[in-house]
């Protein structure tokens, strides 16, 4: 990753025991790895960004690997995702879609058979921002109970030449969901959708 240097790594994990309601017999668990880089972009318009993803996908995966350690190692109970990226106010938010490739093809490598877009947001903001990581099901982007999000940010950064990026991942479903629809069990199309 010569081209998107590393000033810092961090994880995020969560254990949510209960959300107002009864405790469920295990609890949910979340986490978010993000990594702030150089933005080698700052300051000036470059018309081909695309090959610059290729240099990312290191990243992809080293945080890939550092959310399944974070998680457990169980990558089995690991049936949700999400990306995101926060790029520095010297930079543009297509900056931050350099993430779609190396960031989601990296959890679906590790995990398998993921078969659901990974869903993804991306802002510019300034030292301190923080951003919501929609997570969706691995397996059927239709599976509302695994529906949510997850904020993070990080005290000093991303500065306007940096860009933070992220990927999330969860172990079971929002606690105390009961808005109906697909059921993760009830997966037939093995779609992405369905």
């Amino acid at each position: 990753m010569p081209r998107f240097p590393i000033r810092k790594i961090a994880v995020l994990t969560e254990e949510i025991i209960h959300d107002g309601g009864p405790a469920p017999a295990t609890p949910r668990r979340r986490a978010a790895a993000l990594a702030v880089v150089k933005n080698p972009f700052a300051g000036r318009h470059e018309a081909d960004l695309e090959s610059a993803m290729e240099d990312l996908k290191p990243l992809g995966l080293m945080l890939t690997d550092r959310l399944i350690a974070a998680l457990g190692d169980d990558i089995k109970a690991i049936d949700g995702y999400g990306k995101g990226a926060i790029v520095g106010t010297a930079g543009e938010l297509e900056h931050g879609a350099l993430w779609h490739v190396p960031g989601g093809y990296a959890m679906r490598e590790r995990l398998g058979e993921a078969k659901a877009i990974v869903p993804s947001a991306k802002k510019v903001g300034a030292f301190g921002a923080r951003i919501d990581v929609p997570l969706g099901h691995i397996n059927a982007a239709y599976v509302r109970s695994h529906f949510d999000a997850m904020e993070v940010g990080l005290s000093d950064g991303p500065r306007a030449d940096e860009i933070v990026f992220c990927l999330a991942m969860a172990c079971g479903p929002r606690i105390h969901n009961r808005m109906g629809g697909l059921k993760a069990e009830d997966i037939k199309a093995w779609d992405g959708l369905r």
